[in-house]
């Protein structure tokens, strides 16, 4: 394994750079100062949508001082390899999107992954993000959690990833459309349960900002008429239940047979459960 290097010194003693820049999600003074610094120093800036990187530095009421570059989706593959090779000769390039933080379900990851095989320099400047605002909004316990990007499109994918959650003990963040927000909460009813609590978080930072919060079975009957808006979820982890211990170390024991190692089955199996992993691991070591 390669080991690489993105210390702050390695940045500033290297010829070339990836930046990567949050933009606001909806309100033009969350730009950081460094923000508008970047947009009028880099030598190229690769954005989402030019026209709206254009739009914003407007706004800011700065100039963008390089060359502007289109880098979304279905471009990603093809301008990777010029911008990598751009940043090799020296240049800074600064990567933004239409709103929130590069490579977190928008462009970027790639680009990122490119500079730091050919061990080139990557900071970040940042920002908004809708996934920590919407956590910190939820009135969830947030002190863990993961993030599942989009929601799958089709229902039966869709309802096998609910049912990895059934006994997943951290809040889940997830984005989802407008138009499929209905769907997937009820699919969420029928897998998770109706009194699962949740929130959906509706144009963050913008003028039209609404957070519903309630359970899975009061979030689907509102949204059911139809939601507008750029939409991220947030659901409640897995409360811990009392489960019978021997049905426990039995589920232990067909983990270990798949592969498992010992701790990280007790571990796993006794996470949405009251009873403690070393209680759990000592049940099984008495059952041998």
């Amino acid at each position: 394994m390669t080991i690489t290097d993105d210390s702050a010194a390695g940045a500033l003693l290297g010829n070339g750079r990836l930046v990567l820049a949050a933009t606001p999600m909806g309100q033009r003074d969350d730009a950081s100062p460094r923000l508008r610094a970047a947009l009028t120093t880099a030598d190229v800036v690769a954005a989402e949508d030019t026209r709206r990187a254009k739009s914003l530095a407007s706004a800011l009421g700065v100039t963008i001082g390089g060359r502007v570059v289109s880098y979304y989706d279905q471009v990603e593959a093809q301008r990777t390899p010029a911008l990598v090779a751009e940043i090799t000769g020296g240049a800074t390039v600064l990567l933004i999107t239409d709103a929130g933080m590069p490579s977190v379900s928008d462009p970027g990851y790639r680009l990122v992954v490119a500079c730091a095989d050919a061990g080139l320099a990557i900071t970040c400047l940042p920002g908004p993000s809708a996934v920590t605002t919407a956590l910190a909004l939820s009135a969830l316990p947030v002190e863990r959690f993961c993030f599942d990007g989009f929601a799958p499109r089709k229902t039966g994918q869709r309802r096998a990833w609910l049912g990895e959650l059934v006994e997943q003990p951290r809040t889940v963040v997830f984005f989802e459309s407008p138009h499929r927000l209905a769907d997937t909460l009820v699919d969420a009813v029928s897998v998770l349960g109706p009194t699962r609590r949740a929130a959906v978080c509706r144009e963050l930072t913008k003028t039209y900002e609404e957070v519903k919060r309630g359970t899975l079975e009061e979030l689907a009957r509102w949204a059911a008429d139809g939601v507008r808006g750029e939409i991220t979820v947030v659901i409640e982890g897995a409360v811990p239940v009392e489960q019978d211990l021997d049905t426990l170390v039995e589920r232990v024991g067909v983990l270990v047979d798949a592969g498992a190692g010992l701790k990280d089955a007790c571990a796993q199996v006794a996470a949405p459960t009251t009873t403690g992993k070393r209680e759990l691991y000592q049940a099984v070591l008495d059952s041998r």
